[in-house]
């Protein structure tokens, strides 16, 4: 009991509570940085670029006019989320610790995914973007980083009443089905999966009592079970049979090769043509108009066949640094908020990257999930950048004594 007493002393020692709820904490600062953590980031970056010109060349083409056509929407989005980058890690991250800032971000975020679930811009029968002022976009990955913030700030700042399950499990369960709502309508369900893997991540590593966070695991499987039953094989609407078609997809990918499986089929091809080494940069057959989306969701598929095995390796070796250096960084965080929001960022990264991979090498169904630093989109990419920024913050901070 002593020994619980003083963990509670030292945490608030650490976290002020009523401060962090109330007072807006906005100032910067310049201690050092995590430097292997910013390196890592950078080559994944570079990498990131030379591969999407690659895999997109013959694509631009085809689009534009213009085989440069893509990669240069990729590093004016690069450019300015590195200038973001660096601003947001001289900002002190306790700024986000703000009731004010955490609901009005998260709200906002939420509403404008809502707005483009009814009139966003339709691209194969999904409405995932929306056109603002002529710059079009993707409100659910802003929406991915609201999601950190709020759970983030949840958790440490109620994170001494979880022993009850309202304050442990309704808000973050309000929070989810709201997000799920809301990108579900968009048929987005790869965003779906993402915002679970996130949440749940979020909730473990915060201290959610097991006793809690287990049964309601269990409750969210039964439902997404009976919702995956009910509008794969009930719903006469038909709007989510394609769940259905990439499960068949991923279960026989030869099964229809001109027709329902071609983009599975075409990426195993991709991926199988790469060998030990690879065909070499720039001499990929796929991209040029076999294997769509190969700049965005294939682009690991023209990795692993320009440079093979070894190429595939080096990148899941590259990914795989960077979760453990973001989890090294947010096991020394000087306070519960920012352990939060580094794991949560890093969570983030890493079950996307995995789920890419995976679907690009038929280990998983189609799912639409880019591969961070590397697929084509302006807006991930300036937005990851920004949550980089964030970590590095947290890592400005990270050798201070509380």
């Amino acid at each position: 009991m002593e020994i619980n007493q003083k963990k509670i002393k030292t945490m608030r020692n650490i976290q002020p509570v009523a401060q962090a709820r109330k007072k807006l904490n906005f100032r910067f600062v310049k201690d050092k940085i995590d430097r292997p953590f910013l390196i890592i980031v950078l080559v994944l970056l570079v990498f990131g670029f030379i591969m999407m010109f690659s895999a997109s060349y013959a694509w631009g083409l085809y689009d534009a006019d213009d085989g440069y056509y893509y990669i240069k929407k990729q590093l004016i989005s690069g450019i300015l989320g590195l200038i973001g980058m660096f601003f947001v890690s001289y900002l002190d991250y306790h700024f986000y610790q703000n009731t004010k800032i955490a609901f009005i971000f998260f709200g906002g975020a939420l509403i404008l995914n809502f707005i483009t679930a009814l009139v966003g811009d339709e691209v194969a029968g999904a409405r995932r973007w929306i056109t603002i002022a002529g710059f079009q976009f993707q409100p659910s990955e802003i929406l991915k980083v609201a999601v950190i913030v709020i759970f983030s700030y949840i958790l440490a700042v109620n994170w001494q009443k979880f022993d009850h399950w309202k304050y442990s499990i309704v808000p973050f369960a309000i929070i989810l089905g709201l997000c799920a709502v809301a990108v579900a309508a968009q048929r987005h369900m790869s965003g779906v999966l993402i915002f679970g893997i996130i949440g749940l991540s979020l909730m473990f590593v915060g201290g959610v009592p097991r006793k809690y966070f287990w049964r309601f695991i269990g409750v969210l499987a039964i439902a997404m079970v009976l919702f995956l039953v009910y509008k794969v094989l009930l719903d006469s609407s038909g709007g989510f049979s394609y769940i259905s078609e990439r499960f068949e997809s991923w279960r026989n990918p030869q099964s229809d090769p001109q027709g329902s499986t071609y983009q599975t089929y075409q990426s195993l091809l991709a991926i199988g043509s790469g060998g030990i080494f690879g065909l070499g940069f720039g001499e990929s057959r796929q991209k040029y108009l076999y294997l769509s989306e190969s700049q965005n969701d294939f682009v690991f598929s023209i990795i692993c066949e320009e440079l093979g095995f070894i190429g595939a390796c080096i990148v899941i070796i590259l990914f795989a640094i960077f979760i453990l250096r973001g989890f090294y960084i947010a096991s020394r965080s000087r306070d519960r908020f920012g352990m939060l929001l580094v794991s949560g960022i890093t969570v983030q990264i890493g079950s996307q990257a995995l789920l890419n991979i995976a679907v690009a090498s038929n280990a998983f169904p189609n799912t639409g999930v880019s591969l961070p630093f590397f697929s084509y989109g302006g807006t991930a990419l300036l937005i990851q950048l920004l949550e980089m920024g964030v970590l590095l913050s947290v890592s400005r901070q990270a050798n201070k004594s509380p």
